[in-house]
């Protein structure tokens, strides 16, 4: 398992946070609240899927003032549009005693486990590592939640494994895997998770290779 923390009776607590980035002057990177909480909601969704788990309730820790947290529910709400799933019930609470001077915010998941995989599986990365104004800019780079979850719903998939801040190489490293992606940077950050290691069933890689298309490459051993 990831970062993701395994409580009493196979639920599973994830989350994700972000700071001085949005839509405040003295913010570092200036974007919309929206695409903050859709990014946040990303990795924390994905450390639930690294988990074997579904998320039941979101709460939103929001220090960015009222006026974010509309903003903050529509970017958690688009994401799980995307992807087709029902966006689970969010609460949260918003800090309005203090004016922030930059943006934070955190997206917590509350999960529940169903099983683990057995299946024989072969390591590919999918999506190009991505990191600030590139999240934006290089969109089309960077791993698709919706093929990810159409792939698990058809036993493509088994195994999901998001990469941030240490890189593939990091990531690889702490799977026991070891090797080398021409032409990908091993060490560079994914940020929010565009790039997505995943465990596809040996017997169904072709399959999975015509399914992910470009940014899609197995893992040496």
């Amino acid at each position: 398992m990831r970062n993701a923390v395994l409580l009493p009776n196979g639920f599973v607590l994830t989350t994700d946070n972000s700071a001085g980035i949005g839509e405040k002057v003295d913010d570092v990177v200036s974007t919309p609240d929206e695409i903050v909480s859709y990014f946040a909601t990303r990795v924390a969704l994905l450390e639930q899927w690294a988990a074997n788990a579904t998320p039941q309730s979101i709460v939103v820790h929001n220090f960015s003032g009222d006026q974010s947290w509309t903003k903050y529910v529509a970017g958690i709400e688009k994401l799980f549009n995307e992807i087709g799933l029902k966006c689970p019930e969010i609460t949260g609470s918003s800090e309005t005693n203090i004016e922030t001077l930059q943006s934070a915010i955190a997206v917590t998941m509350l999960g529940e486990q169903v099983g683990e995989n057995c299946k024989e599986i072969r390591w590919y990365a999918y999506g190009k590592p991505s990191v600030g104004e590139e999240v934006i800019t290089d969109e089309d780079y960077i791993a698709n939640l919706k093929k990810i979850r159409d792939a698990k719903n058809t036993g493509l998939v088994h195994r999901v494994w998001p990469v941030g801040s240490t890189g593939i190489k990091g990531e690889c490293e702490r799977l026991g895997l070891a090797g080398n992606l021409v032409g990908w940077d091993m060490e560079k950050s994914a940020g929010p998770a565009t790039t997505v290691l995943l465990g596809i069933d040996i017997f169904k890689e072709k399959e999975a290779k015509l399914h992910f298309g470009d940014y899609f490459e197995a893992i040496s051993l």
